[in-house]
């Protein structure tokens, strides 16, 4: 049941740096796209980036100088480098999964706060 499990949050002042793991099951079958959604309170779940098999990435404009998002297709598993951390970055964090036929699976998440 449990397919995608993140790792890697926690607290960190701004400026500072996380690194998000997500690993997939093996049992998860065909994916096609893997990539980070967060939520913060109050708000809707936004994307944060994604990337495809194939290695083609995309952020949010609110990311793009500072977050870099990997993947490691041997092991299943998506990063989520996050440099200079905002405060304005607080939220859950969300692993996403796109499989075949549209169905999409979601992570536990796995909270990140940046404050001083």
């Amino acid at each position: 049941q449990v397919q995608l499990v993140e790792s890697g949050g926690g607290l960190v002042q701004p400026g500072g740096s996380l690194r998000l793991s997500c690993a997939a099951s093996r049992s998860i079958g065909t994916i096609i796209v893997m990539g980070w959604y967060r939520q913060a309170p109050g708000k809707q779940r936004e994307v944060v980036a994604t990337v495809t098999s194939g290695g083609s990435t995309n952020y949010a404009d609110s990311v793009k100088d500072r977050f870099t998002i990997s993947r490691d297709n041997a092991k299943n598993t998506v990063y989520l480098q996050m440099n200079n951390l905002k405060p304005e970055d607080t939220a859950v964090y969300y692993c996403y999964a796109r499989l075949l036929y549209n169905n999409d699976r979601w992570g536990q998440g796995t909270q990140v706060t940046v404050s001083s």
